[in-house]
């Protein structure tokens, strides 16, 4: 047995999943351990409560933290191993006759303590071959968590992908409902116009649709290629420490020119296409509003968050203008349950913002729980370089190009309803179904501020 190690011992320090030295080692509750890698791989597609692989004992947590002292032992374990290669006649310094036990950081070689003294090597950095081992497979264990950090970002895209795709096609035939409503309630505009607009739309889905196809074939290829990546850097993690001692650079070079570009999901955006004599029409209601002084709004910077989080991919992160901007409101001085009125609101200046009305009730429990009931707001929230509208009551993310600056808000008490314009386009960005509310409403408005 290697360095005095027994036969049962060194069998402890094997992996039941792969028969190698365990490599980064998790001890699951049922107490059985296992490579993090090879559980990883074993456990990729199962959903909780996952198998022990040994004892099929269920574990409701996917996620261990590292044995130290088991991957102490392997390591010791290897060392020896390594030692004793490196003893062998056959292995020992030609010129001194001596055991090789440090390494050269730059010829990547093993030297004796006399050759490292050398003039040849005396200015190369050098560390103890025990040292040395230990350190690339460091840097190899960091490399897997990297790559397989990216795959699980692939696997959450292709994910999201696909529930973003259900999504857009029924917004499509939701606002394919709403804009035949909305031709129909003018009738002197011809039916040739509304087919026109509608089959434009259609085939900007069709696009659409076809995109969508195309990015997740993209991930799915991207995911499959990081995957083989992966396998090939286990294979690496069970190999003796005098092969990891060969050099790894090609391999981790590999690695990360594969993870530089990580294909991203699909942000679908349809055209603002315009309706002739759109905002002339509701023009004629155009009313006179007289807002409160602005004001800071607790609760709309966690309201905000909320809906970015429901628009947003899992990826993206809160942007810098999330953390350092305050939001400021306003709602009408005049309050509304009968009649038709229109007015407009310039956000050219904001990066977040949202328009609507808005109950008594929901005023005034602001700045106490992020609620929208009893709001009927248009959102716009903005993520990076990506902005996304979305309404509420219910919650509707809008795949619709944002407004420029002005945006309108029809609002008729009579058909209990609301509809909100695209004015730069003449465009209609959603009208809520008639009967969506029945009581007194105030205008509101409110907008993402940076603090100087």
């Amino acid at each position: 047995m290697e360095s005095g190690l027994s036969q049962a011992f060194q069998e402890e320090l094997n992996c039941f999943i792969c028969m190698s030295y365990l490599t980064d080692p998790v001890t699951i509750s049922c107490g059985h351990s296992f490579c993090r890698a090879c559980l990883r791989l074993s456990w990729e597609d199962s959903q909780l409560p996952v198998q022990c692989p040994m004892c099929r004992e269920p574990s409701q947590q996917k996620n261990f933290r590292t044995n130290i002292v088991l991957k102490k032992l392997v390591s010791i374990a290897r060392q020896a191993s390594l030692m004793k290669y490196l003893s062998s006649e056959e292995h020992q310094c030609v010129t001194h006759k001596e055991t090789k036990r440090i390494f050269c950081m730059e010829t990547r070689i093993y030297l004796c303590q006399l050759c490292s003294d050398s003039h040849m090597h005396r200015g190369h950095r050098h560390c103890p071959i025990e040292a040395a081992a230990e350190g690339e497979m460091e840097r190899l264990l960091q490399q897997m968590t990297s790559l397989w950090e990216k795959i699980q970002e692939i696997q959450e895209n292709v994910e999201a992908e696909s529930i973003f795709k259900i999504l857009f096609i029924d917004y499509l035939l939701m606002r394919e409902d709403m804009i035949r409503m909305e031709y129909r309630k003018w009738r002197a505009v011809l039916r040739e116009e509304e087919e026109e607009h509608i089959e434009h739309m259609k085939i900007e889905g069709i696009h659409v649709l076809e995109k969508f196809r195309e990015s997740e074939a993209m991930m799915i290829q991207k995911s499959k290629q990081l995957r083989e990546m992966f396998q090939e850097l286990r294979a690496m993690s069970q190999e003796p420490y005098v092969v990891l001692l060969q050099g790894l650079d090609d391999i981790f070079r590999r690695s990360k020119s594969m993870q530089l570009s990580i294909p991203q999901g699909l942000e679908p955006e349809l055209a603002a296409l315009p309706m002739i004599g759109l905002t002339e029409r509701f023009k004629s209601f155009k009313a006179r509003l007289f807002f409160e002084n602005l004001f800071m709004f607790l609760c709309m910077k966690d309201l905000f968050n909320v809906l970015r989080r429901a628009s947003f991919r899992p990826q993206h992160q809160d942007t810098p203008e999330e953390t350092c901007g305050c939001y400021l409101a306003s709602w009408g001085l005049q309050s509304f349950i009968s009649g038709k009125y229109y007015w407009e609101l310039n956000f050219k200046a904001s990066w977040d913002w949202v328009a609507g009305v808005c109950t008594d009730s929901w005023l005034k429990t602001r700045n106490k729980a992020v609620d929208t009931k009893g709001a009927f707001l248009l959102f716009c929230v903005k993520e990076g370089n990506h902005y996304s509208l979305l309404t509420t009551n219910p919650t509707i993310r809008h795949y619709i190009e944002k407004p420029l600056d002005r945006v309108g808000v029809f609002l008729d008490c009579e058909a209990g309803c609301l509809s909100f314009l695209n004015i730069a386009k003449s465009s209609l960005i959603y009208k809520y179904p008639n009967g969506t509310f029945s009581h007194r409403v105030w205008p509101f408005f409110s907008f993402g501020q940076i603090i100087p």
